[in-house]
């Protein structure tokens, strides 16, 4: 098989990989703050067992390392949100809410990497709008909460995708995760004292659960972590998001298939899901001849795996 074949379809496994994290979300029963403190902890950790992650940490700069740990707490306000549109919801909603990243975008990027602002962007963000109005309308108002939160985390996808963004070339994509990961655990370890539940916050999993997370951590981040960075040596940026934008997809045939969702939802639901995912495609398609970096980073982090934006 040509390199070029064999990466296309790695990266296809990895977003397949990416779309599992909506079902186990919804899969897990921990609360939406255990569940990704324990994801955050176990791939922080495993990456602290790499040799490659101390030789990034002692050539990394104490202020670097302090902006990545800065976005670390924007990814776990990500992670808590996703999570919890998925159980204020289903995982349909929740995936679907995070493919609205590029809307936010198209302003924030502009601000945080100083450069003006593209009139294509607004025309994406604009498109979106009568996708969500349709989801919004296609679901029981009692999952219209998860969809509020769910557009709360596209937006933190967007803050720290930005951010990421701007600090691309300066660390070992792998260090980059560990310190923004682990600065998730810590920050939600102080934050969970401040936030309503009901018993502990942190709790020990179950079996299943334990299973699960498990399968989160390691199949659903580490691993497709790894085939991505491989196959993106052998693949350009704009086929990569174009690919990667098919998570949501994946995403919501997974929890038809797997959870049964479609007999929680309307016709309306779809219909919202096909005219954002449209305005999705449209961005690489409208950004195809400008040169677009590849950001490693943002495969560990992100339930919106836009390697580019």
């Amino acid at each position: 098989m040509q390199p070029v074949s064999k990466a296309r379809l790695q990266i296809h496994f990895c977003v397949l990989l990416w779309g599992f994290t909506a079902i186990l979300g919804k899969l897990i029963t921990l609360p939406a703050i255990a569940l990704v403190w324990w994801r955050m902890l176990l791939v922080a950790g495993a990456l602290l067992l790499t040799p490659r992650v101390w030789r990034g940490l002692r050539a990394m700069t104490a202020r670097l390392r302090w902006a990545y740990a800065g976005i670390g707490v924007l990814v776990a306000l990500h992670w808590l949100t996703f999570y919890a549109a998925i159980k204020l919801a289903n995982a349909s909603v929740g995936a679907t809410c995070i493919a609205l990243g590029p809307a936010f975008l198209a302003f924030i990027e502009p601000w945080v990497a100083r450069r003006r602002f593209d009139p294509r962007e607004l025309l994406i963000a604009i498109a979106i709008v009568p996708g969500v109005a349709m989801v919004a309308g296609g679901v029981p108002a009692g999952m219209r909460m998860g969809i509020a939160v769910g557009v709360l985390s596209a937006l933190f996808v967007a803050l720290f995708g930005s951010l990421n963004k701007r600090l691309v070339e300066h660390g070992d994509p792998l260090t980059v995760t560990c310190i923004e990961l682990g600065t998730g655990a810590l920050f939600l370890t102080v934050l969970a004292p401040l936030l309503p539940h009901t018993g502990p916050a942190f709790v020990w999993p179950n079996a299943h659960d334990a299973v699960m997370l498990l399968a989160l951590a390691f199949g659903c981040t580490l691993l497709p972590f790894t085939l991505a960075l491989v196959a993106l040596r052998h693949i350009s940026a704009f086929a990569t998001q174009m690919i990667t934008n098919l998570e949501p997809v994946y995403a919501i045939v997974l929890a038809i298939l797997l959870l049964g969702e479609q007999r929680q939802l309307d016709a309306w639901f779809y219909v919202g899901v096909v005219v954002i995912l449209a305005a999705v495609f449209m961005h690489p398609l409208l950004h195809r001849a400008d040169p677009q970096p590849i950001q490693p980073e943002l495969l560990g982090t992100a339930e919106s795996h836009n390697v580019v934006d």
